[in-house]
């Protein structure tokens, strides 16, 4: 951490919780799951004494990380004791008694994270990506996933992105059928030359299924293939890395710093995705990073249903990682959100998320909206 976090004495006075859904604009369906109408996240603010705030997002699923009710608990309940009262400077003390003080609830973690660190990053006039390290990089490569399961509106979204400049897309599969994934995978590579093709089956598959399925995907060629089987199938997902010849990425079987090690321990993948939201924050994605970064595994930015709130501590820690050096999917915000929760447009320029140099997460909240969009709110 930066030192002048340590110098903070401000104490935090106030902890708003929300409870927020948000429309979106089509189903998208992924091995493990549906999502369709609407997304629904938890964002936390704190109050300092002097009157600044900052914001943090948890943006949970229920077949994946948890629960929106679960992560309000959370936050409002278990974590709000040890927050109000506190110094800035108290950061990583708090963070480590929010480990141990409820089970799992990692985005609520996460929430809580960026929170501080957004604060922090206002009072002293510096962006997160400088309190947690060295940046890096000033922009990351933007892939946005196809999951809708009317393929020709994928196509449409597609060819949108090949004219905004995206370079990567990734194909969710394993949500209906071999054919189906076999004819999309084909028709993309086909017809949009300009883009490179990722799979991802969010444990979609048996491991019978996948010992078939996945050999015939990786003769087409993607970039990677993510996650084939459910996440405790270790030894599956060893097996599959020496049948395939791309890399094979694991995510649901790698939430935090212990899973990683295990990961590689048990030779199950060629890189990773790190998520905020399973992680528990920026500080532990990096901890996921730089231990995959020793056995030479590359990271990959992975994302949750999110808007721009939780893309924004992505960005932050992806800037200060250099290991997570295969782009990164924080494309909700602009091309599955009916509305975002920011006073502006999430950073995007030609294909390339650009990294904020402003105070905090360097972006402000629609708070108007978000209170349209509440379902439920707590403060204390």
């Amino acid at each position: 951490m930066h030192p002048s976090l340590a110098t903070l004495d401000e104490k935090i006075v106030a902890m708003d919780v929300w409870h927020v859904a948000l429309p979106v604009n089509s189903r998208r369906d992924h091995g493990i799951g549906t999502v369709a109408n609407a997304i629904e996240i938890v964002v936390v603010k704190l109050t300092s004494e002097s009157g600044s705030v900052g914001y943090g997002e948890a943006s949970p699923w229920a077949v994946f990380t948890g629960t929106a009710e679960g992560n309000f608990a959370a936050l409002d309940r278990y974590l709000r004791p040890y927050v109000v009262g506190k110094k800035l400077s108290d950061f990583e003390v708090v963070m480590a008694l929010a480990q141990k003080a409820v089970v799992h609830c990692t985005d609520g973690k996460a929430a809580l994270e960026a929170a501080w660190l957004d604060l922090a990053g206002r009072i002293l006039s510096k962006p997160v990506w400088e309190l947690l390290g060295e940046k890096c990089r000033n922009e990351i490569p933007l892939s946005c996933s196809l999951a809708n399961p009317d393929f020709d509106q994928d196509i449409a979204l597609a060819e949108r992105l090949v004219d905004d400049g995206v370079r990567y897309v990734k194909l969710k599969t394993g949500f209906k059928d071999h054919a189906f994934d076999l004819m999309r995978l084909e028709t993309l590579k086909r017809d949009f030359p300009s883009l490179t093709v990722r799979v991802d089956y969010n444990q979609g598959l048996s491991v019978e299924q996948a010992m078939k399925q996945v050999p015939e995907i990786d003769k087409l060629e993607p970039s990677f293939i993510e996650q084939p089987v459910a996440f405790h199938e270790y030894d599956a997902m060893a097996r599959l890395r020496e049948m395939t010849s791309v890399p094979l990425l694991a995510d649901e079987s790698v939430f935090g710093p212990e899973d990683m090690r295990r990961a590689i321990r048990e030779n199950i993948c060629d890189g990773v995705s790190v998520k905020i939201m399973k992680s528990g924050g920026m500080v532990r994605g990096m901890q996921v990073a730089e231990i995959a970064a020793e056995a030479g595994l590359p990271g990959y930015g992975g994302d949750m249903f999110e808007t721009g709130l939780a893309h924004l501590a992505g960005v932050h820690m992806i800037a200060v990682a250099p290991n997570i050096s295969l782009g990164c999917e924080f494309y909700q915000a602009t091309y599955y959100l009916e509305q975002d929760l920011m006073t502006a447009p999430f950073p995007i320029k030609n294909g390339m998320v650009q990294v904020p140099d402003g105070p905090g997460l360097g972006m402000d909240m629609d708070v108007e909206l978000m209170e349209k969009l509440c379902v439920r709110k707590s403060r204390k």
